[in-house]
This record gives structure tokens, C-alpha cells and sequence, in this order.
């Protein structure tokens, strides 16, 4: 499967909804990602946003729109707690500010990352 890049739009659509967000954006793969206590809650990856939210918001988010789905980075290996939401939803601001609403809630309730001890060489 080739790579596509994450277009501009789909950059801009993830970059205004999570204004006013306390977080970092670390980019992964030269792509956006936001984080809110080490955790990542949202990012952009090829054609889609992905958001990482509770299981009750998974079922409910699928059940909205038959256009989200679980999030696959490879076939056949899905991203648990991460659904892949494409353009044309991402693209409706209210309703998309709502569930990056959820997945920041849901990130910020989960305990900080803790940081792996680097290894000496």
C-alpha cells in the first residue's frame, strides 16, 4: 500500500477544532498529532483524522456515521481505542468539535505516559 501524505485541508480542519485545547502537538511521520498528558488524542494520517476515544464513544461515533471506522495504520492491524474519521465528517465543525471534545476528555482522564528509561549504549 503506498503512502499518501495528509492534505492541507484535513491538517486545518484537525488544527482548528482543537484550539483551545491545553496539549501538545508532536508531530509522527511528519504529520500532526496532539497529545494531552503524553497521551495522543488526535493526529491526521493519510485521508483521515484519527481520534482515540472511550469504547461507549467508539460504538456511538460508528453508530452516527457508517463512514467511521476503527483505525488501521496496516491491514489487518487495527489501533485499539482509535477510530479513523474522514473528510466529509471531519468537514461538519460542530459535530466533529464534539467528539475531539470526547477524545481529549477521554486522553486527559488516562494516567500520564510514563517515559521509558533510555538505554546506555
Amino acid at each position: 500500500m503506498k503512502w499518501k501524505k495528509v492534505s492541507p485541508e484535513m491538517c486545518d480542519i484537525l488544527e482548528n477544532a482543537r484550539k483551545g485545547y491545553d496539549c501538545q502537538n508532536l508531530p509522527m511521520f511528519g504529520t500532526p498529532a496532539y497529545f494531552v498528558n503524553d497521551n495522543m488524542f488526535a493526529g491526521a494520517w493519510q485521508d483521515v483524522i484519527i481520534l482515540r476515544l472511550s469504547a461507549a464513544d467508539r460504538d456511538e461515533i460508528k453508530s452516527v456515521s457508517d463512514e467511521v471506522v476503527a483505525f488501521e495504520p496496516m491491514e489487518g492491524r487495527p489501533m485499539k481505542e482509535y477510530v479513523a474519521v474522514p473528510e466529509p465528517f471531519a468537514s461538519d465543525k460542530r459535530e466533529f468539535a464534539k467528539w475531539v471534545a470526547r477524545s481529549y476528555d477521554f486522553a486527559r482522564s488516562l494516567p500520564p505516559k510514563v517515559k521509558k528509561e533510555k538505554k546506555k549504549g
